[in-house]
């Protein structure tokens, strides 16, 4: 009896033992309090809603300030001269008539499903070359941005069409994928054609979560991950971008919009009323009309018709919308996709981690450890992404590495899981796909995996 014991407990130890041998590989990739991304301001919802609260930390009365920022961002603006004043001053030329035609559920836009529907929610950016090394020229029909609506008597700029071509592939496994390369076609050009120089980016509107954290990250934080000249030898050179913050008059560190070309997110908000709306404000004092075009005579609601308390309010909304806590963190195939996301190299770019600095504006954000898996540089994406316009320092083959926290919920809260600059990605892994440039290297490690690999790199993208 007492050997059968002795035999069953040897037995039951060298099971635990071989568990916790073949545990351990991904048990040590866990990490303590990574699943809260935003740290003390990580929010816990999986549900459609999850992209849409204030920071559970907020102090004195900015959860009242976030709420009727809210019901700002959600409003749809209309012509002037109306009664509602604080909403009147829509266009002339305009895209959408609210912030959240774009961001719906402060979520991600999807690209047109087909050529006839309307891509609301895709922008195209319009520019010509300058001598002047950040500066871009306007189109000189069009200005700054297609617009392809005009409001009572003003005729919309023009309609822009989206097709798909597929472009098939094999992994080395055998495996078989297909991309999809958009095409572009502009019809009913209202005011002419675009210049023979005019260069055209389409810009997807990204999901808002996490911006006043991105804000409060120190400056030399990001500057400590940049190394234009490669001088490590890793292929890997990100570059910052400097633009203008208008409001002070110099040039500071970009860190939002596709290729980091807006410096705080005040600024981001007064230019997306301006571009995407037609609302001017005190940051952008002129009507978004082209050179070419004559908006003198036209009704406006007021000078600036943004008043400094809505845009206070948008952007506080904007700065404190929450991320969501990760989902499967802890599970042994989301830690095995950690392990081989950071073996092909995604985190050259893709930081996953850290701290933020001191942020004056919202100092609830200050020292802050947070999970955003980006570094806000702009890097070389290869030709298959290119745009071909520069913006601000960044090339036309340049992009910011975009955050990656809250991508899993994109599919939850908006319906879709359309990714990169312009929707072309299906998912995740055309997503992976798509990557040229400084980041070939870990597409082809990523390729060279094996299937069930693949998945759970994937799967752990989808927790954050």
């Amino acid at each position: 009896m007492k050997k059968e014991l002795i035999f069953g407990m040897v037995i039951i130890g060298f099971l635990v033992s071989c568990h916790v041998e073949d545990e351990k590989p991904f048990a040590s990739l866990l990490e303590e309090g990574e699943e809260l991304s935003g740290g003390a301001t990580t929010v816990h919802d999986e549900s459609v809603n999850a992209f849409g609260h204030a920071a559970p930390n907020l102090t004195g009365d900015k959860e009242l300030l976030f709420v009727t920022g809210n019901s700002f961002f959600k409003r749809n603006w209309v012509t002037a001269p109306a009664s509602t004043e604080d909403l009147d001053g829509l266009g002339p030329f305009f895209n959408a008539r609210s912030c959240s035609s774009c961001h719906a559920l402060d979520g991600r836009a999807a690209p047109p499903s087909g050529p006839d529907e309307e891509p609301l929610g895709l922008l195209f950016r319009l520019s010509k070359p300058s001598a002047i090394e950040w500066e871009q020229l306007p189109d000189e029909n069009y200005g700054g941005q297609i617009q392809p609506h005009g409001i009572l008597g003003v005729e919309g700029e023009g309609f822009v069409s989206v097709s798909y071509q597929e472009v098939p592939g094999t992994y080395p496994d055998g495996t078989s994928y297909s991309l999809r390369r958009p095409n572009y076609d502009y019809s009913n050009l209202n005011y002419g054609p675009l210049e023979a120089t005019t260069q055209v980016s389409p810009r997807i509107g990204p999901h808002m979560v996490g911006l006043g954290l991105l804000e409060a990250i120190a400056e030399e934080t990001l500057l400590a991950y940049a190394d234009p000249e490669d001088t490590d030898g890793d292929g890997i050179s990100g570059r910052a971008n400097y633009v203008e913050n208008v409001a002070t008059g110099e040039n500071q560190i970009g860190r939002f919009g596709w290729k980091a070309n807006q410096p705080t997110v005040r600024q981001q908000v007064a230019g997306a009323f301006n571009g995407d709306i037609g609302i001017t404000s005190s940051l952008f004092p002129d009507q978004p009309c082209a050179p070419g075009q004559d908006c003198s005579e036209i009704a406006n609601g007021g000078d600036p018709e943004l008043t400094a308390d809505v845009l206070d309010r948008v952007t506080l909304y904007s700065e404190v919308l929450a991320v969501p806590r990760r989902r499967d963190w802890d599970q042994p195939e989301v830690l095995q996709g950690k392990g081989l996301f950071e073996q092909v190299g995604c985190t050259s770019c893709h930081i996953p981690k850290m701290v933020t600095g001191d942020y004056d504006i919202h100092p609830e954000f200050s020292n802050q450890t947070i999970r955003p898996y980006t570094d806000l540089l702009l890097h070389d994406m290869g030709e298959g992404l290119a745009d071909g316009r520069p913006d601000g320092l960044a090339t036309g083959v340049e992009w910011k590495t975009p955050p990656l926290w809250g991508l899993g919920l994109i599919h939850v809260v908006n319906g879709h899981t359309y990714l990169l600059h312009d929707g072309r990605a299906r998912n995740i892994e055309e997503a992976i796909l798509w990557h040229g440039g400084e980041a070939v290297a870990s597409q082809q490690a990523f390729k060279e995996l094996e299937q069930s690999e693949r998945v759970a790199l994937i799967k752990f993208i989808e927790s954050l």
